[in-house]
């Protein structure tokens, strides 16, 4: 049995599965529908890619999974969204408890005019813990997830608008990963970023899938191809195909697939 499957069935035995289940599901602001019938299933362990042309309904459908989307006016979904088997949109559900299982790391960098210490950690104290030695664990250990504390551990007291901005965002996943999410939600993670740093946030992506789930957006079929187990194509509110990876982007089942990988629209 592979690392990522025996992983995968030691979770299931101990009800911990990071899944994500999308049925039927419509979403509109206000009058405009953006989604359109959705059904996609996403497992546990693994990197999922959305990709699409602006506008397509893939950021929409990515700030669902931890409901964003509450804050806009006039924004309702139809349908049924589950994460780790609960509904999401159940009245009884704890907002806080599925944002902290179902994290989100933004297009730009956006550290907190705070020390690198206190970006990491700020989670944590959010929820109430307050355990010096357990924050500063915390802390060293999710930095060195995002393989930062080489970098930075001489300066952890020192203000993170002071990283460079691959530094930054590789501290915004590290805020992102001290809570212990089980899923990592990435709208265009590396789009503002130089390519070496886009390289690092990949690599980042590749090692830490034997851990959580992510679903990533980009508009970069390189990049989609380079991290993704599977990608699903968005086209005005519909999802157009869905399946491996590798199998999307040599051999689709939809010309309409083809025609966007190969750069003819979009």
């Amino acid at each position: 049995m592979s690392k990522k499957k025996k992983k995968a069935a030691e979770s299931a035995a101990s009800g911990e599965i990071s899944q994500i289940s999308i049925k039927n599901l419509d979403a509109y602001y206000g009058t405009f529908q953006a989604l359109k019938n959705i059904n996609l299933e996403i497992d546990q362990y693994s990197v999922t890619a959305f990709i699409g042309p602006s506008g397509c309904g893939k950021s929409t459908l990515i700030r669902i999974l931890n409901r964003m989307n509450d804050f806009i006016d006039g924004f309702r979904i139809e349908g049924e969204v589950t994460v780790n088997g609960q509904d999401i949109y159940d009245k009884q559900l704890d907002l806080e408890q599925l944002r902290k299982k179902v994290g989100m790391v933004f297009q730009k960098p956006n550290p907190f005019p705070k020390s690198i210490f206190d970006n990491v950690a700020y989670g944590l104290r959010i929820q109430g813990i307050t355990d010096k030695t357990f924050l500063e664990e915390r802390v060293v250990t999710t930095l060195k997830q995002v393989v930062l504390w080489d970098e930075v551990k001489d300066n952890l007291k020192k203000n993170a608008y002071g990283l460079s901005g691959g530094q930054q965002q590789r501290l915004c996943i590290a805020r992102t990963l001290a809570v212990e999410p089980s899923i990592v939600l990435m709208d265009e993670p590396t789009s503002a970023l130089d390519p070496i740093s886009t390289g690092k946030i990949e690599d980042l992506i590749f090692e830490l899938k034997n851990h959580y789930t992510f679903v990533v957006v980009t508009h970069n079929m390189q990049q989609a191809a380079r991290i993704s187990d599977q990608t699903a194509f968005f086209y005005l509110g519909d999802l157009i195909e869905v399946g491996e990876t590798q199998q999307i982007f040599t051999n689709p089942s939809v010309k309409r697939t083809e025609y966007y990988i190969r750069g003819q629209f979009g």
